[in-house]
């Protein structure tokens, strides 16, 4: 059974509000588990059935039909979440491929929310009951764990957050009921990386500036596309200056020359050395 997870609002800083608590951001991808007649299936927040590729989520001690919200992650070898990791499983093909990956690279399910237990639609209880009963109804596993949360203390568990360079907190007011759509009743601050880049080229088909830095070579090299975040107005401006840069073209791209700059915000470098989800902030230099 399939049902439409609650999604977040976004602010750039931490807050302290007695009506919020306080969890941390899992760095992985959103998954509904939903166990109906004793059969477990698996869901992305899209309403893609994925119960195939985490094997591992599909045996576990809860009797009575439930649906469970939470994230699926993966760590390295040095303990830390990788989304990288988890988006592989993700992206395995094949019984054999992914009971061998399971194995080899096991994910977790990080539990933060129960939508339906034995029957009752929970949807329409506030989120400290919910809290209540998923932790009264859902044991820890190896596999699959209950968040941890603070009822106070949001700036300093942010802190904490960037000091071990963790993906961010989520803030969720304690009477909110959950509806299937994005509400300000949660929130999610990222602990945001910021680089500046040169803009070396842009999309013909669809928005996208090409974004590059300096490799250790003293070369530049490609670091992604930013396609979010460009308000309207310094589009106008990149279009103004962009035709007196230009060095070439193919079929997909126009490449300028890299006199152009920007600041952007990211969530890390990917082990390709590429930005992850680049999103502008402003220029830092205009020809």
């Amino acid at each position: 059974m399939f049902l439409e997870p609650m999604l977040l609002e976004q602010k750039d800083q931490p807050f302290d509000d007695s009506r919020f608590i306080y969890e941390p951001k899992i760095d992985g991808h959103r998954l509904i588990l939903s166990k109906i007649s004793g059969k477990t299936t698996l869901y992305t927040r899209h309403n893609n059935e994925c119960t195939a590729q985490y094997p591992e989520l599909l045996e576990w001690p809860v009797e009575k039909d439930i649906v469970l919200d939470g994230e699926v992650y993966c760590v390295d070898q040095d303990g830390q979440i990788d989304f990288e990791l988890v988006m592989s499983r993700f992206q395995t093909k094949g019984t054999e491929r992914i009971v061998a990956a399971a194995k080899r690279q096991p994910v977790g399910l990080m539990v933060f929310d129960i939508l339906h237990y034995d029957g009752q639609d929970l949807r329409g209880v506030p989120l400290m009951q919910r809290k209540e009963i998923l932790d009264s109804v859902v044991p820890d596993t190896p596999s699959i764990h209950k968040i941890q949360f603070l009822e106070k203390g949001g700036t300093a568990l942010f802190d904490a957050i960037k000091q071990q360079d963790l993906e961010g907190i989520v803030c969720k007011r304690k009477d909110s009921r959950y509806i299937g759509k994005r509400s300000a009743d949660w929130i999610k601050v990222i602990n945001y990386q910021y680089a500046d880049v040169y803009l070396t080229g842009y999309r013909k088909s669809e928005f996208g500036w090409l974004a590059s830095v300096m490799g250790t070579d003293g070369q530049l090299r490609p670091a992604g596309v930013i396609e979010l975040g460009v308000p309207p107005v310094h589009k106008q401006a990149f279009r103004g200056v962009c035709g007196q840069l230009v060095s070439g073209e193919d079929k997909n791209f126009v490449y300028l020359e890299p006199r152009l700059q920007a600041t952007v915000k990211f969530r890390n470098w990917t082990k390709s050395g590429m930005l992850r989800s680049p999103v502008f902030v402003d220029f830092v230099l205009a020809v």
